[in-house]
């Protein structure tokens, strides 16, 4: 999260103010943030978890004191903000997808950005409402339902700029746009769900139900799982340098969408009958049999369109068609860029004049205010990718290494030796995973921030053991 932060923050192109970054930056900058200071808290509750199990503390431990409600509480001022940091970088693509599709910019700009931080700064004041059940005081039940109500505003606000977006723009159903629009109907039917528990009497109807299943997964299935794939369609071609199948990709789409709705739509009404969660067996004259009929038929569906998603995925980055250099007439600097990208993104840093500057490099605009393509649009795009393809200087990277995977095998062991103490092998398995952690640590901080290799040597001749040649310099060096 830091590194994203301070990246964001310190590392932008000339020119690129904060509110001339694409919504997808924006989005991420705010879920770094949130990761910033929410991971701590359940970091926190997870160590005092260990702690009494493993080594006979009583923070949670009701009978000798301890308090099983702060569990809760810590676990849910983590667990809420964790929905937002998974839906907003959806919701961040989501943004970036639906002007390219519609042919017009992102309606309400600023608005979508301050509603995506006003989402992360209210979801750290609503985890309560998962608590309603639990005996909280009336006064908390009144402010947390309150603060569940007050979400809905930002959310709403972004779902009214999205159709703003779309709304009298050239639409192009592609399979990106497909999933940004089922994106769009499938959170809106999650986020009206979710309002319902900010009513206490409701909600204790709804809490530990198969209603709260429905929610869960129309936000997050339907959400953010519908804006990750829309990423990964309209990426495609940036990635593997070749186009996906668009047949199979929109056969993908119905297959989700209308597996997702049989799965999780009837969890609604089996949830306001009753239908408990976690529980495997339900007597049959409790009447849920048809309910959950249609629920696994739903799941056999969504089984299938990830099946045909994997199919087209693996085939497409071997055989698919060669990609253009900008295939979807794209709004954003990415697309002067190769692809597949090399490993060093921009060979030429661009200087960035406004919000979309890509697109105001091809377009003009007429005396009615209608975008008018250049004549020479795509040749200006061919010479910007000539020029980030083939850099007429050294580019310099911080080389590959192993060594963070090895630490963090050897953290493993450390949390299995700490987990199984009291077994023989606990401890030898702690201390063999301080070990090799500890050694891998030493080891990736004295590997040399470049790697030299001898290809630069020949090439350079004898200047590269002139004793006047400066080194050149890593990016950690600079």
């Amino acid at each position: 999260a830091v590194n994203f932060i301070v990246n964001i923050l310190n590392m932008r192109a000339t020119g690129m103010r904060l509110l001339r970054m694409p919504v997808f930056v924006w989005m991420t900058l705010v879920v770094a943030l949130l990761l910033l200071f929410s991971l701590p808290i359940i970091a926190i509750a997870l160590f005092m978890l260990t702690f009494d199990r493993q080594f006979g503390t009583l923070f949670f431990v009701a009978e000798a004191g301890g308090d099983p409600i702060l569990w809760q509480h810590l676990f849910w001022l983590f667990g809420h903000p964790e929905v937002y940091i998974l839906i907003l970088p959806a919701m961040g693509i989501v943004s970036e997808t639906l002007p390219v599709f519609s042919k017009k910019p992102l309606f309400g700009y600023p608005a979508v950005v301050f509603a995506g931080a006003a989402i992360a700064f209210l979801g750290f004041g609503v985890w309560a409402h998962h608590m309603f059940s639990s005996g909280i005081p009336t006064v908390a039940q009144a402010a947390f339902g309150l603060s569940t109500m007050t979400i809905a505003i930002p959310t709403g606000i972004k779902i009214f700029n999205w159709l703003g977006t779309v709304w009298g723009g050239r639409v192009r159903l592609t399979t990106p746009m497909l999933f940004s629009l089922g994106f769009v109907a499938l959170f809106v039917i999650g986020g009206l769900s979710g309002v319902t528990h900010a009513v206490v009497p409701s909600d204790w109807q709804q809490t530990d139900t198969y209603y709260i299943v429905a929610h869960f997964h129309y936000v997050l299935f339907g959400g953010a799982l519908f804006g990750l794939f829309a990423g990964i369609y309209y990426w495609f071609p940036k990635v593997w340098g070749r186009m996906y199948n668009e047949a199979l990709g929109k056969w993908h789409f119905w297959l989700m969408f209308i597996g997702m709705n049989l799965t999780f739509g009837p969890m609604h009404w089996l949830g306001l009958q009753g239908m408990v969660r976690r529980t495997w067996v339900y007597p049959e004259e409790a009447g849920l049999g048809a309910g959950n009929f249609v629920v696994t038929v739903g799941a056999f569906v969504i089984a299938v369109g990830v099946l045909v998603f994997m199919i087209n995925w693996s085939y497409s980055k071997r055989r698919g068609r060669i990609a253009p250099n900008d295939p979807w007439d794209a709004r954003t600097l990415e697309w002067t860029m190769p692809s597949p990208t090399p490993e060093y993104n921009f060979a030429v840093e661009p200087t960035v004049t406004s919000l979309d500057d890509f697109w105001h490099l091809k377009y003009d605009e007429d005396e009615d205010g209608r975008a008018v393509r250049k004549e020479k649009a795509d040749e200006l795009v061919d010479e910007l990718i000539q020029a980030n393809g083939n850099p007429d200087h050294e580019i310099h990277l911080p080389a590959p290494s192993y060594f963070p995977f090895i630490v963090g095998l050897g953290i493993m062991f450390i949390a299995y030796g700490i987990m199984y103490h009291t077994r023989p092998y606990g401890i030898p398995m702690l201390a063999a995973g301080a070990f090799v952690a500890i050694g891998a640590l030493f080891a990736w901080g004295s590997e040399p921030l470049e790697e030299v290799h001898d290809e630069e040597h020949e090439d350079h001749g004898d200047d590269a053991h002139d004793g006047d040649a400066e080194p050149a310099l890593s990016e950690g060096d600079a």
